[in-house]
């Protein structure tokens, strides 16, 4: 191959050719000195391209991500270099940005605190142990960036950049966040925890936390950046009132719609009684009980906004696929289901979790005309945990006083 790479095209084909080769076993050094020169020169965008083409081609997510190190190790010299102009305060990237400054300052924190425990103190063990107990409490605020990426920052990139694929993996390591740290805070729980097994799964913690934080804003912050329209950042700020920030306070953010059009004229005949769309969005609002709607076509169209959700919710996410709404581990099952009621093999779905002490219903009907056409699925999710405690019975009116 020449030694100058020039157009497009043939970057493209060099950096594909390059990952599908180091993923496929062959010897790496050997491949970067065969691609050198576009690999001095990789950007942002080639780098979500280039994830997104092995996607394309029928990669394994799974697969992807395993590798995902590698390839961004032979790009690491060029992005780290890559200059773009950071946006200011008011911006939505500047504050996610904040957000990753001081969760390192809590990694640094953990890291000084570990070294302390593994000097063995015997006498300050307890101490030094309860501190890193309020250390990780701490951290696992920082699940609101995930989540404020998951639901308002994913979105808006799959609608204006067609390599959006590889967000799935970023997605996955997010959920490798929440699962590491809640087996740590499980084993601090324990009055002797194994500091060994500690040790590693805190070193786990980190080596997902770091990188992903690089890949945010060496890759993803600069591609968004430059695809997504400037109106569509203020919508984002609006929107992170409802899932709020973690270590900063943001005050004077707009609270302006999110830009979903709203119809204000005459009643809904809706057959069994006449509504106003005040009236019904108030109803929805207030139902025990979060609603999601999908269409035929798998694209979110609505969603309930009840003050206290049980999973959180965008409005950046209308409009989008269901299945980009949800971690590459469980895509496979809302095919499964959404596959079953198209094919009117089953008309629901239902699942119970455990989350935060908390036992939570999770059903999915399927919804079909008078015709028995399909027309999409209710998802609808329910906090069910003084439900399950009730017994006997009670028939006269009792107010709960408790506070």
């Amino acid at each position: 191959m020449s030694e100058l790479i020039m157009n497009s095209s043939d970057r493209k084909t060099a950096l594909e050719d390059f990952t599908l080769r180091l993923l496929s076993g062959e010897n790496g050094k050997m491949l970067m000195e065969k691609h050198q020169q576009v690999l001095g020169t990789v950007t942002p965008f080639e780098t979500m391209q280039v994830l997104d083409a092995l996607l394309l081609a029928g990669m394994p997510v799974d697969k992807v991500k395993a590798g995902v190190g590698k390839i961004l190790n032979a790009f690491h010299k060029s992005l780290s270099s890559h200059q773009w102009e950071k946006p200011g305060k008011g911006h939505f990237i500047h504050y996610l940005m904040l957000e990753n400054r001081e969760a390192e300052k809590i990694l640094d924190e953990i890291k000084t605190l570990n070294k302390s425990i593994f000097k063995g103190r015997v006498k300050e063990m307890a101490e030094l142990t309860s501190r890193l107990r309020l250390l990780m409490l701490t951290l696992k605020e920082y699940e609101l960036h995930y989540i404020k990426k998951e639901n308002i920052l994913f979105p808006y990139i799959e609608k204006v950049f067609p390599e959006y694929r590889c967000l799935q993996i970023m997605w996955s390591f997010h959920d490798d966040f929440r699962e590491t740290l809640k087996q740590i805070n499980r084993d601090l729980e324990d009055a002797n925890p194994d500091y060994d097994i500690l040790n590693k799964l805190i070193g786990k913690l980190f080596f997902i936390i770091l990188p992903v934080i690089f890949r945010e804003e060496q890759i993803v912050f600069p591609v968004a950046l430059k695809a997504v329209p400037e109106k569509a950042w203020n919508d984002m700020m609006a929107q992170s009132i409802d899932t709020g920030w973690c270590y900063i306070d943001i005050a004077d953010i707009s609270t302006e719609s999110a830009g979903i059009p709203s119809n204000s004229g005459g009643l809904i005949d809706l057959g069994s009684g006449l509504l106003s769309i005040g009236q019904v969005r108030t109803i929805f609002n207030n139902l025990p009980l979060d609603i999601t709607f999908i269409d035929e076509n798998d694209e979110v169209k609505f969603f309930s906004e009840s003050q206290e959700r049980i999973f959180p919710r965008s409005r950046a996410i209308i409009g989008r696929k269901v299945q980009n709404c949800h971690p590459p581990q469980s895509i496979h099952v809302v095919n499964e289901i959404l596959a079953a009621f198209r094919k009117g093999e089953r008309d629901s779905a239902e699942f119970w979790i455990q989350m935060n002490g908390r036992f939570i219903y999770i059903r999915y009907f399927a919804l079909r005309n008078e015709a028995g056409e399909y027309r999409g699925t209710i998802e609808a999710s329910e906090d069910i945990t003084v439900a399950r405690s009730l017994a006997g019975e009670r028939r006269l009116l009792k107010w709960n006083t408790e506070k």
